[in-house]
């Protein structure tokens, strides 16, 4: 009779032991399986969160006066709109999201309003993501809460600026910030009506540069690769936000550094737990192999055999049961990015190849301490 024969006819005597260590190590792999789906779900909803808090990198031209800056809202002076396409000629930049912008204080029936024109944003990295801004189309404009309030604005009316004419396409809800005094348009209609055509006051943008070094000052390097673009510029960082997005990436990844080992570990425990048992219960099968002529070698290879079918089978239910329980559970916890948790099939082959290895590996000391017992002593302890 060959090993392999041994080994099946082992699994099937012990069938209920092989289906329990099974259990657990598929548990193991689900859990497993399951945290790695929703972790990456977590990133992507940690990128959106952090996304959503708005830009913090503003770029304003380098004569303006910051003092004014910070009076006014946005900068006084005004540099060319086509430095926004500088940022498309360098591709490892930190930035994203990069948008120009054109804001100038106006005057309607009495009221102190602020005009915006905004171009549509730009991704230095070519990547296609999903814009942090609304774009709008030439003859549209959004009018902030309190502008439609004091105005008796209706969304789908119309609204007059220095005698030209714009549909109100949305009125927006209030923010309690500037932005419920403004009215957002297209660039190009903005610059028509202050008559700036091919100017622009800012370029706002999203930095994506996250450093776990604290010795490292983020704004330096964002200010070095701004240099390589728009010299003749000033930057300007909400550490705040900057701050924040950083952290709660950083907290991110060192929650999945440090449950990854975790879960490796509970995983290697239980296979050594349930194999020494095994082995333990077959120590009088041990010492009559040993006393027909089977080797240690052979005898190790059935267990090892034993085991990487339980890695193998583990891996696949495993799979699924994580898989299951992350699309159930996942998208009650991260709701903003509910549609991007789906099964990661990468993790399948993944698990199919490493469990059975890692499940061999995980038995192999215990099954080493067994079969170096001698025959002899194995025998008389079971009398």
């Amino acid at each position: 009779m060959n090993t392999f024969t041994i080994a099946f006819q082992e699994i099937k005597h012990r069938k209920w032991s092989f289906l329990l260590t099974l259990f657990a190590v598929s548990m193991g792999v689900a859990f497993f399986i399951g945290f790695f789906t929703m972790t990456k779900a977590s990133h992507k909803e940690t990128i959106r969160l952090t996304r959503d808090m708005g830009f913090n990198l503003r770029i304003v031209p380098g004569d303006t006066d910051i003092n004014r800056f910070w009076l006014n809202g946005f900068s006084d002076s005004s540099m060319p709109e086509k430095y926004i396409e500088e940022f498309l000629k360098y591709k490892n930049l930190s930035f994203a999201h990069v948008t120009a912008t054109l804001q100038k204080k106006i005057q309607i029936m009495g009221k102190d309003l602020i005009l915006t024109g905004i171009s549509d944003e730009i991704e230095p990295s070519g990547i296609k993501k999903s814009p942090m801004i609304f774009s709008l189309e030439s003859g549209v404009i959004y009018v902030g809460h309190e502008i439609g309030k004091i105005f008796n604005l209706k969304v789908g009316g119309e609204f007059s600026i220095n005698n030209k004419t714009f549909q109100i396409a949305r009125i927006l809800s209030e923010t309690g910030r500037s932005d419920d005094i403004r009215i957002f348009g297209s660039l190009n209609d903005v610059q028509q009506l202050v008559s700036m055509p091919g100017q622009i006051n800012e370029i706002k943008a999203l930095q994506c540069l996250c450093i776990s070094d604290d010795s490292i000052n983020t704004l330096d390097l964002v200010r070095q690769q701004l240099n390589q673009v728009l010299p003749d510029t000033k930057i300007i960082m909400d550490s705040v936000i900057a701050k924040a997005r950083e952290d709660q990436r950083n907290m991110i990844r060192k929650y999945f550094s440090f449950f990854t080992p975790v879960a490796l570990f509970v995983i290697a425990i239980w296979i050594f737990v349930f194999t020494m048992m095994n082995v333990r219960e077959r120590e009088t099968e041990l010492g009559i192999l040993h006393s027909l002529g089977y080797n240690k070698v052979n005898i190790i290879v059935i267990f090892l055999i034993r085991s990487f079918f339980i890695g193998m089978f583990a891996a696949i239910i495993g799979f699924l049961v994580g898989t299951k329980i992350s699309m159930i559970k996942g998208p009650e916890i991260f709701k903003v990015t509910a549609d991007a948790i789906k099964p990661i099939y990468s993790l399948l082959v993944g698990a199919i190849v490493i469990t059975p290895i890692f499940s061999a590996v995980s038995s192999l000391i215990p099954v080493i301490y067994g079969v170096f017992d001698e025959p002899a002593d194995i025998i008389s302890r079971r009398r």
